[in-house]
């Protein structure tokens, strides 16, 4: 079976400059996964800033091109595709991203922000079909039409904003939805409703879902899977459920230990343990990306870059104790 989507040992590589010496870090190594056409399922990217996470929707987007590796759409390599067919992708794979104030251009209103991929994707024959459709894909996510479409984004507050990009959504029923860290920017209060929405929208339009984050809390909310990014390469991937109660790789014990527990009558009282010796991003590294970080660490790690290994079904992990 084919894939929606996938990815192919993407590697990402940036210059920083340099007349006579140039340096370049490696923002992403050899990331993979796909999503199947049947999926319909929420994964998340999940990984401290820095990780790479942005680096790899920019590229899934075709933003920026990968400098080793393929990303795939219905097995076709988006970069070798008809300028035509561009157009296509960009229906079938969407973004929400962390700040909808950068996103939305502030000399527009709203319903210019909807109208325009109606106009651009021929989702409409009229305009008062076009209008019925904006006005039901903000009701799909708790604005109402006349509250909302004569204003400017700088009128609406961040949470309105981003329901706003979520009705966009809505509008264009992707066949996968790239929202990289929808909440971030959200007050507290706020992102329980805004993830309900995101989930709401992704089981109702039977589409696929990639959740970028760095907070594990939010992402157990919705997610189907996992995939735990340190420094542009994969350190376990999975069923969430499993990852999050029973982790095998040292990075993720440690990430998960550091989740505070939401209950004032439960006091945390764990110490996350780390060596104070941090990895350069400049520096060549042979071994496990981790190395210098982690308490179970083996002469071989320091060596070796650990493979991705499949432990059981489904759940993978790069890590030495297990190969």
């Amino acid at each position: 079976m084919v894939a929606i989507l996938e990815a192919k040992n993407m590697t990402k590589v940036f210059p920083l400059g340099g007349l006579m010496h140039k340096k370049y870090v490696t923002a992403v190594e050899n990331f993979s996964f796909q999503i199947q056409e049947d999926d319909r399922k929420v994964i998340t990217l999940a990984g401290e800033s820095g990780s790479g996470k942005t680096t790899i929707v920019n590229v899934l987007l075709g933003f920026i091109k990968p400098t080793y590796g393929e990303v795939l759409f219905q097995g076709k390599n988006i970069w070798k595709r008809k300028r035509s067919e561009w157009r296509s992708y960009r229906k079938e794979v969407q973004a929400i991203f962390q700040d909808p104030y950068e996103t939305l251009n502030p000399f527009h209103k709203i319903n210019h922000v909807l109208m325009q991929p109606i106009k651009n994707f021929k989702l409409a024959k009229s305009k008062s079909e076009a209008v019925k459709l904006a006005s039901e894909a903000l009701y799909s996510v708790g604005l109402d039409a006349n509250d909302v479409l004569d204003k400017y984004p700088h009128q609406l507050s961040g949470g309105q904003r981003q329901r706003v990009m979520l009705a966009r959504v809505f509008l264009i029923q992707p066949k996968i939805m790239l929202a990289d860290e929808p909440v971030s920017m959200i007050d507290v209060s706020l992102r329980a409703d805004i993830l309900k929405i995101v989930q709401k929208l992704q089981k109702e339009n039977n589409m696929s879902c990639l959740y970028i984050t760095h907070d594990l809390s939010n992402a157990y909310c919705i997610s189907d899977e996992i995939i735990i990014l340190y420094l542009g390469s994969v350190m376990e991937q999975g069923d969430f459920e499993s990852i999050v109660k029973n982790p095998e790789h040292p990075y993720v014990k440690t990430l998960i230990q550091s989740i505070s527990i939401p209950n004032p009558r439960a006091r945390w009282k764990g110490k996350v343990r780390l060596q104070d010796i941090e990895i350069a991003r400049l520096e060549t590294i042979v071994g496990c990306k981790f190395c210098n970080r982690c308490l179970e660490a083996m002469p071989i790690c320091g060596q070796k870059r650990p493979p991705l290994i499949e432990l059981e079904k489904d759940r993978k992990v790069a890590c030495h104790l297990y190969v």
